[in-house]
């Protein structure tokens, strides 16, 4: 896969001093990383530390941070296309509007007291569709200086990824600039408020749209509208009530978006208890994505020490949709119609858990889970289709089921890949694997029947194990796949997994289509179709893309 430069985007840092205690940060804490541990063979905590994303890209993709005292200056002084295009650079769009690079007044004691309130009060300076502005500014600067590279890699945090969105939806659409695609490849965000910020209580929001720290009202959706939407100014809201700020309204092509979602509220601020259980402690699950877009699921919070950008999840999943060759989509296909079950079945709350995990990680990718507050709702599947908005894209009805990305063994040995892939590890094949555990709840009357209940006993788990490479003719893909339950002894001890089967135990997966994309068939167990709420007919639908061959 192609290098690109990367330019990282910061988000919302309140106040005037927020901002200026931000500044002081010269990479805006996207160089930060956490420590955290690890439950040892021997049942005691071991020490696990990530070295934050910018270090990880440096050592892993072998990108470069130039510096020299200011970014943006070595930038302007270099000679155009001189610069590698594998670069990290830092958006730093909050520094206009801090004071601590100005000269500061001789103040007398009342004065100064007034300046230290006016700081906590305001954002005197910032404005966030300057600051796309900016961003476009910078992105074409970069361009410019930079060798073999026509267009970049946007992450955001945050905030962060509203001004990316303001610069891709309207700054690019105005008279003599270029169009979002010329300019940026993809788009990753980091629990960016795409759908704005709500809270709980009508009455919340209020206090936080009077009171709350200035510049705070860019994240209400109507005031998205503003700045997202071409001709239209701050202040201006929707004519059309369908208007929905989670759409991309096709600056972007949604295959190039990928939003990374917190599920972990109880490590944030003040804030999660408005904003409730239900989020990352500030930005609720269900805004915090493009519609369609690409996403996982992480039990991070919205920032700090278990915060989702210095978190192990966050930087794989970066890694993995910037430079991973393989993209994986799985649909869960096949399902009755609701309609058509017994009532009494039909009536049940029916979840499904999901966690996907990748060989030689120590963390999972993506989990959606009930514990977490974003089970996928398996009674909104079975109503896909009869109802009036059957594509609807949520967290708890996903359009895919789920999508990941893996990098091709080549490209992770790097300079030191043998000539030969079947010499690498594995014989040059990516293993991953998607766990599924399905269950029921009873609800009567507004509340839960627990009468019949046993917490945490699924009716059906299991977990499909993929070793995804090149055929043999390496004319192509091919994959191998088993479910877990259909092998005896350890995972590892079979590679491919497949020659773990016994005779007896065929492989599930049904190639549907060998020309590019692979797309493949995967049966469930005979355990699981006996349940009325998946069927004999129920299946996952694989399809196997392979980015570098620019297919699918």
């Amino acid at each position: 896969m192609k290098q690109l430069p990367i330019i990282y985007i910061r988000g919302y840092a309140g106040t005037t001093s927020g901002i200026d205690t931000q500044v002081d940060d010269p990479f805006y804490g996207f160089n930060r990383g956490a420590t955290h541990v690890r439950v040892g063979g021997d049942g005691d905590p071991h020490f696990y530390q990530f070295e934050g994303p910018m270090l990880r890209l440096m050592i892993d993709e072998r990108y470069e941070l130039h510096v020299h005292g200011d970014q943006h200056a070595f930038l302007e002084k270099a000679d155009d296309s001189s610069i590698a295009p594998q670069t990290l650079w830092v958006y730093r769009f909050y520094d206009q509007a801090a004071t601590t690079f100005v000269p500061q007044p001789h103040q007398n004691v009342l004065e100064q007291a007034f300046s230290m309130l006016h700081r906590r009060v305001t954002t005197t300076g910032f404005d966030i569709e300057q600051a796309a502005a900016g961003l476009y500014d910078l992105i074409e600067l970069v361009l410019a200086k930079t060798a073999d590279a026509h267009q970049v890699f946007l992450v955001a945090h945050s905030m962060g990824g509203l001004v990316a969105r303001s610069m891709l939806q309207k700054v690019c659409g105005q008279s003599g600039r270029r169009s979002a695609t010329e300019l940026v490849d993809k788009l990753f965000t980091y629990g960016t408020p795409h759908g704005g910020i709500a809270f709980r209580s009508g009455a919340l929001g209020g206090i936080e749209e009077a009171f709350g720290p200035a510049g705070s009202d860019i994240f209400a959706p109507e005031k998205m509208y503003g700045y997202l939407t071409p001709g239209a100014t701050f202040g201006d809201e929707p004519g059309d009530k369908g208007w929905d700020p989670q759409d991309l309204a096709g600056a972007l092509d949604v295959d190039d978006v990928f939003c990374l979602i917190g599920t972990d509220p109880k490590d944030y601020g003040p804030a999660k208890v408005a904003v409730g259980p239900k989020s990352d402690g500030l930005v609720r699950i269900e805004h915090a994505y493009v519609r369609r877009a690409h996403r996982a699921f992480v039990f991070k919070s919205h920032s700090g020490s278990y915060g989702e950008v210095n978190s192990e999840e966050g930087y794989q999943n970066l890694r993995r949709f910037l430079f991973g060759r393989w993209k994986v989509q799985i649909d869960l296909q096949g399902l009755p119609d609701l309609a058509t079950l017994e009532p009494e079945v039909s009536a049940w709350s029916w979840q499904a858990d999901l966690r996907l995990a990748v060989r030689g990680l120590p963390i999972v990718l993506s989990e959606q889970q009930a514990a977490h507050y974003c089970p996928i709702q398996l009674n909104d599947e079975l109503t896909r289709g009869r109802d009036k908005l059957p594509d609807l894209d949520s967290p708890d009805r996903p359009v895919p089921f789920v999508t990941t990305f893996l990098l091709d063994p080549l490209h992770i040995a790097g300079a030191t890949a043998p000539a030969d892939r079947a010499a690498l590890p594995h014989g040059g094949r990516a293993r991953h694997s998607l766990t599924l555990r399905i269950g029921h709840l009873v609800e009567q009357g507004g509340s839960f029947d627990m009468s019949e209940h046993l917490e945490q006993t699924w009716d059906w788990a299991d977990t499909l194990i993929v070793d995804l490479g090149p055929n043999d003719v390496g004319t192509g893909l091919q994959a191998w796949m088993a479910w877990r339950t259909q092998l005896s002894g350890s995972q590892e001890s079979f590679d491919p997994v497949t020659d773990g089967l016994p005779p007896t135990s065929p492989s599930p997966m049904t190639i549907t289509s060998t020309a590019a994309p692979l797309r493949c068939r995967v049966d469930l167990p005979a355990a699981a179709r006996t349940l009325a709420v998946l069927g004999e007919q129920s299946h996952l639908s694989m399809t196997i893309t392979d980015r570098e061959a620019g297919t699918g």
